[in-house]
């Protein structure tokens, strides 16, 4: 008996996988909590992109000469978020890179904006249960660093993912590796591109909102 396959209209289209040429040269910003795979999905998506990499925080110690959690500590979050914001300027001002924001950058509105004006953002959304685990022991939080993390980490999400879903993109993460997540990305951008550039609503095959396989 023969199966679907083999009946298979040879002369339908089949499905492409998303190719770099496809994606604008355009600043990626990755936004989302701390945990949600910012980093590692951006080295791995900058690689196939050819573009570089920055860390955002990593650019704010560079700048300021001091860590996150001794600039909160001397300083308060709201000169943090100022400098913040200065160093975000510099860089969507430069060559297309992918970018990892810091997870309350998204939230600030001057930062939101330089977000959406020069570049294609994406929410990494994570669940409640992956962003404990991958935070877990990593003290260099100033927000984890006081009181239960899981319940921050559960008031951050209920503050923080209705702006988050503001984001062009989303595309959830999970346990799979960056690798998998990273080629999600690409494929959300290079769909986003094909439609025009311009942000998605919250229902459009374009916002990755389904489960990994």
């Amino acid at each position: 008996m023969a199966t679907a396959r083999q009946f298979r209209d040879p002369s339908a289209p089949t499905q492409r996988a998303p190719t770099t040429a496809s994606v604008p040269p355009r600043t990626v910003v990755l936004v989302g909590l701390m945990g949600a795979g910012k980093s590692c999905v951006g080295r791995r998506l900058a690689t196939r992109l050819g573009w570089p990499f920055v860390d955002a925080d990593d650019e704010i110690v560079r700048a300021a000469g001091l860590c996150i959690a001794d600039i909160f500590a001397l300083y308060g979050e709201a000169a943090f978020r100022d400098c913040e914001r200065k160093v975000m300027a510099r860089l969507l001002g430069g060559a297309p890179c992918v970018l990892a924001a810091g997870g309350g950058a998204f939230m600030e509105a001057r930062t939101r904006a330089l977000i959406q004006g020069q570049a294609t953002s994406v929410w990494l959304r994570a669940d409640l249960d992956i962003l404990v685990a991958r935070t877990a022991g990593r003290t260099h939080r100033p927000l984890l660093n006081t009181g239960d993390p899981r319940e921050t980490l559960r008031d951050l999400m209920e503050r923080r993912y209705p702006i988050y879903a503001l984001a062009d993109l989303t595309v959830t993460t999970g346990p799979e590796p960056a690798e998998h997540t990273a080629g999600r990305v690409l494929s959300a951008l290079a769909t986003l591109a094909a439609r025009g550039g311009g942000g998605a609503p919250q229902d459009s095959p374009t916002r990755e909102t389904g489960k990994t396989p």
